[in-house]
């Protein structure tokens, strides 16, 4: 709620002085509810929207002969189905067309031509604030899986990611950990001090105004 709450306050400082806002987001389980509460609001209180970005942290890839390309969105499990379900086509609902945010606003990694993201993201001045979520058991930032795929062959074998070192760029972030299954990640985010290479949600300590929002089942070992 109070990571949603920030998140408007933020895009619409940036509507009133004339510029994009750039979003970070992740897919999966973790950022549900912050997408969710950003709906509630827009529903009560709609704002124009049209000026914001959304940077998707990732997508599943597919072989195509000697090459790859971006799964389709049409999958259930894509990163794409999630995003336009989960975020654009949710916040969209609550708003007049005029306010609402374009589809070609919701960027994601190509697998086609991986070297892009970054330059497209730079040409936008940047990303200002990224959301970030942790894996249970290996600390990783970004490849949220969804929790089945309904047979081992529909799994991806593939995926293409925004790095280490894209996330690092942002003016801002947000690592957000909940839920028992997150308490290991949550010690080893909180008792380190600098990024760990062997542990990727600790990038989080390179932002020098990041901040770590933990739910009391994910920060029990504080206890």
């Amino acid at each position: 709620e109070h990571l949603a709450d920030r998140l408007l306050r933020e895009i619409e400082q940036a509507r009133t002085v004339g510029r994009r806002f750039v979003l970070g987001c992740p897919t999966g389980r973790t950022p549900r509810p912050t997408y969710s509460a950003i709906a509630r609001r827009l529903a009560t209180e709609p704002r124009d929207l049209r000026h914001l970005t959304l940077v998707m942290m990732d997508e599943y890839a597919i072989e195509n002969g000697d090459r790859f390309q971006r799964a389709s969105p049409d999958k259930p499990w894509s990163c794409h189905h999630f995003a336009r379900r989960e975020i654009l086509d949710s916040w969209n609902e609550h708003l007049p067309e005029e306010f609402q945010i374009s589809p070609s606003n919701l960027w994601f990694p190509e697998a086609e031509k991986p070297e892009t993201y970054d330059a497209r993201i730079e040409s936008m001045g940047g990303i200002d604030f990224f959301i970030l979520a942790s894996g249970a058991s290996d600390g990783h930032v970004a490849f949220n899986t969804f929790p089945a795929f309904g047979t081992i062959e529909a799994v991806p074998r593939y995926g293409i990611s925004a790095g280490i070192a894209t996330i690092a760029a942002a003016r801002n972030a947000v690592m957000i950990l909940t839920g028992p299954a997150k308490r290991d990640s949550f010690a080893r985010v909180v008792e380190a001090d600098q990024y760990d290479l062997a542990w990727p949600a600790t990038i989080i300590h390179e932002f020098s105004t990041g901040a770590i929002l933990a739910d009391r089942e994910a920060a029990s070992t504080l206890e």
